[in-house]
């Protein structure tokens, strides 16, 4: 039996983005393991804001690192972030749009289903390609 990720509509977890390739696992989706202690279980459509904002909070997204295989992100791109970094960015005011059928179930534990909602986009509205 395949064990399937959910998003938080409890539907199958859809492909985030893949340009730049996002995902602890670098395939796309916003898929969790244990391992990843970051929970990266946000599909986020980034705004500058929240580029300028989580840099200022020491996690610069927007510089690129070769050696690691990081492109540098910029306005546009959609990224699997960290559930308590969007939770903090919504707490300041800076939290990113999100594309809710490629956000994992586990952001439930951070923030409820309805203030998701209230910030979410159409999943075809961009579609977080470079």
């Amino acid at each position: 039996m395949v064990n399937t990720s959910r998003n938080v509509l409890g539907q199958e977890l859809q492909i985030c983005c893949t340009s730049p390739m996002t995902g602890y696992f670098r395939n796309g989706k916003c898929e969790i393991s244990a391992q990843d202690y970051g929970v990266h279980a946000v599909c986020a459509h980034l705004t500058k804001e929240f580029l300028e904002f989580t840099k200022a909070q020491g996690n610069d997204l927007s510089t690129p690192l070769p050696a690691y295989g990081f492109p540098g992100l910029k306005k546009g791109d959609r990224w699997c972030l960290c559930a308590a970094r969007w939770k903090e960015a919504l707490d300041a005011g800076y939290a990113p749009p999100i594309v809710l059928e490629s956000t994992h179930e586990a952001v439930l534990s951070y923030v409820p289903l309805e203030v998701l909602q209230e910030h979410s986009i159409v999943k075809d509205q961009g579609n977080g390609s470079r």
